[in-house]
């Protein structure tokens, strides 16, 4: 097997590439996603409430779309009730990025939450991965492991 310059296995650089390309794909349209859910939802209730609930469904398509596009692996219910947790990082920077914008910056609620979003993405790609492709702590494109788990 060849190998690159840092020793790491060429296929495992091109595996992790791959998803580098597919990850941000899925943000594109999971960003279109929630941005449209929170202008639907944004008349209808303070933009905060309207961010938070677009925010929670968004990330449940950006599941499925993770596990069958992103990283090519089995949804089960273990990483169903664990990706929540990746997003938490997410979460937490988008929204104070929010409140920065908007209370302090005097930014547009329509357009704070995108700039927010923006600063999460590196953050995101490396906790999903690590929670959607088991084994995947430290090497890139390594075999998923065998799981118990019931799948979604």
């Amino acid at each position: 097997m060849s190998r690159t310059g840092n020793g790491q296995p060429a296929t495992d650089r091109k595996t992790q590439l791959g998803q580098i390309v597919r990850f941000g794909l899925v943000g594109g349209v999971n960003t279109g996603t929630f941005y449209v859910l929170y202008l639907l939802l944004h008349p209808w209730m303070p933009y905060f409430a309207a961010y938070s609930l677009a925010f929670v469904l968004a990330m449940v398509g950006s599941f499925f779309m993770n596990t069958y596009f992103t990283y090519r692996t089995r949804p089960t219910w273990k990483k169903f009730l664990l990706f929540p947790l990746t997003n938490i990082t997410n979460y937490v920077i988008q929204s104070a990025g929010l409140y920065a914008l908007v209370s302090w910056a005097g930014m547009n609620t329509k357009i704070a939450p995108l700039v927010a979003a923006v600063v999460a993405i590196p953050f995101t790609f490396v906790l999903s991965r690590k929670i959607l492709v088991p084994g995947t702590a430290g090497a890139a494109g390594a075999p998923e492991q065998a799981h118990s788990a019931s799948t979604v």
